[in-house]
């Protein structure tokens, strides 16, 4: 199972984010994730930036509503029972009126906030799961071959749910702890400056202590984000392959590999939650030491005349308020480390960039004649090289088979001429443009490719081979289904084109897939067909049919054909035989098989298999 990752822009290594902090290098790295993230979260913001503002401001009348009931505590106490004493009940109906009103505008701003704030998280989260997949559907075949659909799915689900966390709950504690400790401080200050600097200087150890516990909990989380990706990517692998699994009894093998996966997600887990423990315990602490320390001095200032009981009563329900919403802010702050690990993955997914870019200046062909040429190209994947100054020229409706050994760079031609990939060097050009310039729309009209396994998406027939065209009307989609022969099976479904293929195609065989995928080109109309192994899984039979709807669909046009069985190999026009990604046979099937060599052997190999 791959166990690699990528942030994009950053090197490939520091994705794990279990690197040693200590070194330069990993603090560099860590200040720019902690800086991609807060860039994504920003521009995810910016679009609402308004209803941001809304919140804000419920979220300050909230507050004002929220800090005022100690001080209608403290009038009331001070002046409300003194002037009741005397009769005048009025200042005591005040501070009670007050009280209750202030509850009240605080209930109902909570109702607000949490109603415009649900709203904007929603909203946000949807932007960000249509950005991660409309950029992962945009990345190159390169990509997606190093980073797994499961970690993919990882990114799209809990990382996900993690910022989904921090929106719809934290932000709203976040926002309302830091309002109100912000305020009672002043509050504090202004009732009476020795206790406020008792209370304030329970800040200094505060301080530390939230430096240590954001680093234990930040590298906590990096860890978590790469731990549940993995379980994911095993989780996603074993489903997939659960044909497999079954038949080479693998299911305790995987068991013991899922229970190691989510062994070190669970690990990494508690590492943050000792940072968040420690920090939420410190703080209680700290919450009650002080506290006790402004009740006896406070009891002394009250004796001494300075200051008076209703001001000390004040002061111990700030004090609960005060150290409350810290309390609070350590479970925010849990929250948004996990928030800032997930966003720091994704925006690595969205700082890729695709290997092969769409020009700045499309040009389009103008003919659509099919004519293909691989000049001087050379290509490898990373630093061995496949194809060393190969030059091809495909004339306009030729079709040519490829033969040769596994890795002779057959396969690699096919997905340089699909533009899966760009060559290191040289141009492949279709009808006299640089593939480099033709827009990616444009070259999709004109150049499809059939692989090994027809895939098939859940939905009706009709949608499946309409996938060559979208646009195709019911009559054009029968009219491809009848031209490579589907007709007679979809007769025999119970809603004909419009019954529902399964999963995967699971209603059909892998022969009546592959006709689904040769109606699709035939539908579609391209200048070239690349065939990439699109026999090798069928059996006789199948393979009839498909050879059939094979002449249909390649008639009049250019084609590659990569194939094992030289039955395929029989309707070309043209066969080269690759070795080590350069051409040592060319010529037509008879040609090569008088001249002897080895598509010769080849031949003579595939006839034996047959008797």
């Amino acid at each position: 199972m791959a166990d690699s990752d990528t942030t994009g822009l950053l090197p490939a290594r520091d994705w794990r984010g279990d690197a040693d902090e200590s070194t330069e290098d990993s603090v560099s790295v860590n200040m720019a994730l902690a800086k991609n993230s807060r860039t994504l979260l920003a521009s995810l913001l910016r679009p609402y930036k308004k209803r941001a503002l809304l919140a804000m401001l419920i979220i300050l009348v909230d507050n004002a509503a929220n800090v005022a009931g100690p001080l209608f505590v403290a009038y009331a106490l001070d002046r409300g029972v003194g002037s009741a004493q005397l009769g005048n009940w009025g200042p005591l109906v005040i501070a009670a009126g007050g009280y209750i009103g202030a509850g009240a505008l605080g209930a109902v701003t909570t109702y607000f906030f949490l109603t415009v704030s649900g709203k904007l998280s929603q909203d946000v989260l949807f932007d960000l799961r249509r950005r991660v997949f409309r950029h992962a559907q945009g990345l190159s075949i390169s990509f997606h071959e190093r980073y797994t659909s499961g970690r993919v799915i990882s990114r799209l689900t809990s990382d996900i749910e993690s910022i989904q966390a921090l929106l719809e709950t934290a932000l709203n504690d976040a926002l309302t702890a830091v309002l109100s400790v912000a305020t009672i401080a002043v509050i504090l200050v202004y009732l009476d400056v020795p206790l406020a600097l008792v209370v304030l200087a329970g800040f200094v150890p505060l301080v530390y202590l939230t430096r240590w516990a954001g680093r234990q909990q930040r590298r906590g989380y990096r860890k978590t984000r790469t731990a549940i990706a993995r379980v994911v990517v095993h989780f996603v692998e074993s489903m997939g392959s659960i044909r497999a699994v079954q038949a080479f009894r693998r299911e305790g093998r995987n068991n013991s590999i899922l229970a190691e996966e989510d062994g070190a997600y669970s690990d990494a887990n508690a590492s943050a939650f000792r940072g968040m423990a420690g920090f939420s315990g410190a703080i209680r602490l700290v919450g009650n030491i002080t506290t006790v320390i402004v009740l006896v001095f406070g009891s002394w200032r009250i004796v001494n005349g300075h200051i008076e009981i209703g001001v000390l009563a004040a002061y111990l329900l700030y004090l609960r308020r005060f150290y409350g919403p810290l309390d609070e802010l350590a479970q925010v702050f849990n929250a948004y480390q996990s928030a800032a690990a997930a966003l720091e993955k994704l925006s690595g997914v969205l700082n890729e960039e695709p290997a092969v870019r769409e020009p700045q200046h499309p040009v389009v062909p103008s003919t659509r004649a099919g004519h293909v040429m691989f000049d001087d190209v050379t290509f490898g994947y990373g630093q061995v090289p496949v194809l060393p100054r190969f030059t091809l020229d495909v004339p306009p409706g030729q079709v040519v088979a490829l033969v040769g050994a596994t890795g002779a760079g057959k396969s690699t031609l096919a997905k340089l001429l699909a533009r899966f990939y760009d060559p290191k060097s040289g141009a492949v050009s279709l009808d006299g443009v640089d593939l480099t310039s033709i827009a990616d729309t444009d070259l999709r009209e004109r150049v499809v490719m059939v692989t090994q396994e027809a895939y098939l998406f859940g939905g009706s027939l009709a949608d499946n081979i309409r996938l060559g065209r979208p646009d195709a009307s019911d009559e054009e989609v029968r009219a491809a289904a009848s031209a490579v022969g589907l007709d007679e099976f979809t007769a025999t479904l119970p809603d004909g084109l419009d019954t529902d293929v399964r999963k995967r195609g699971g209603r059909l065989s892998a022969g009546q897939r592959q006709l689904v995928a040769f109606a699709r080109v035939f539908l579609a109309s391209p200048s070239v067909v690349i065939l990439d192994e699109a026999t090798s899984s069928l059996d006789v039979p199948s393979e009839r049919a498909v050879q059939r709807a094979l002449e249909t669909v390649l008639r009049g046009r250019t084609a590659l054909i990569i194939a094992h069985r030289l039955s395929t190999v029989s309707i070309a026009d043209r066969v080269l035989v690759m070795d080590q990604g350069r051409i040592v046979e060319d010529g037509t099937p008879d040609e090569l098989v008088e001249q002897g060599g080895r598509f010769a052997d080849l031949h003579e190999g595939w006839r034996e298999s047959l008797v």
